[in-house]
C-alpha cells in the first residue's frame, strides 16, 4: 500500500484524474490558493456531504450531493481535505478517501493483507470493542456512501469499522514482514513501516469516532 500524492488547486469546473496514493502517505498539496479559504471550503464540504446529507428528510439534497460528487468528482473534493488536522471531519474523509483509493487501486493486495490480519490470533485483540470489520469491497460501498453524501447509517460506527480495517490490515502487514525478514529484508522493512502508519491512521478515525458521538468533531 505505497503510491504517491498528487499536487494541484481544486477548481469549480476542473475534472482531474485521481492521483494515486496510500492512507499512511498524506503528503500535503503544494502552492495555489489562500490555506485559509481552502480550510473553511474543506469543513464546509464535509459538513455539507455528512451532517446535511444524514439530518435532511429530502431526498433530493442527498441528489445533489451524489450529483456533486459524480459531477466535480471526489479526487477533485478530496483535495481539499488533504491539508486538514487528522483529528477533524474534513481530515478523517480524507482518510476515508485515502482507504478506497488504495482499495480501488490494489485490491488483491489489500485483501492478502486483511486476510493475513484475520487469520492471526491477536485480530480480536486489535479490534476489541468494535463491530465486525469490513473487508476491501465493503470498506470501498461504506466509503463511496459516506463520500457521496447517500450514508445514513451511524457516522461513528463507519468510522470505527474503518479503523479496524485499517488494524487488521496492518497486522496482516506486520505478519507478512515477520516471515520475509530473512529472505527480502527491504520488503519486510517497507512493510513494518507501512503498518505503523496504517496503525496511526485508525487511531485517528477512532479518535474521530468519539469526538462525533460527543458532537466535538468538525
Amino acid at each position: 500500500m505505497s503510491e504517491q500524492a498528487g499536487a494541484s488547486s481544486p477548481g469549480p469546473h476542473r475534472h482531474h484524474k485521481p492521483k494515486a496514493f496510500a492512507p499512511m502517505d498524506f503528503e500535503p498539496f503544494a502552492g495555489g490558493a489562500d490555506p485559509a479559504r481552502i480550510s473553511e471550503a474543506a469543513h464546509l464540504a464535509a459538513q455539507a456531504l455528512v451532517r446535511r446529507g444524514r439530518d435532511s428528510d429530502d431526498p433530493t439534497v442527498t441528489k445533489r450531493l451524489v450529483k456533486l460528487a459524480d459531477e466535480q468528482g471526489l479526487e477533485a473534493i478530496a483535495e481539499m481535505w488533504a491539508e486538514s488536522p487528522a483529528r477533524s471531519l474534513p481530515g478523517a474523509l480524507w482518510r476515508l478517501y485515502a482507504l478506497r483509493a488504495a482499495t480501488i487501486q490494489d485490491p488483491e493486495r489489500i485483501s492478502v493483507y486483511f486476510k493475513a490480519g484475520k487469520d492471526t490470533a491477536q485480530v480480536s485483540h486489535v479490534v476489541a470493542g468494535a463491530a465486525e470489520p469490513p473487508g476491501a469491497d465493503e470498506m470501498k460501498r461504506m466509503a463511496d456512501a459516506i463520500l457521496s453524501g447517500a450514508f445514513d447509517g451511524e457516522f461513528d460506527v463507519a468510522l470505527e469499522r474503518s479503523a479496524a480495517f485499517c488494524r487488521v490490515v496492518a497486522l496482516g502487514q506486520a505478519t507478512l514482514a515477520d516471515g520475509a525478514e530473512h529472505s527480502n529484508a527491504s520488503h519486510a522493512s517497507k512493510l513494518t513501516r507501512n503498518s505503523h502508519l496504517l496503525v496511526k491512521t485508525a487511531e485517528d478515525l477512532e479518535h474521530a469516532a468519539n469526538a462525533w458521538r460527543l458532537g466535538e468533531l468538525d
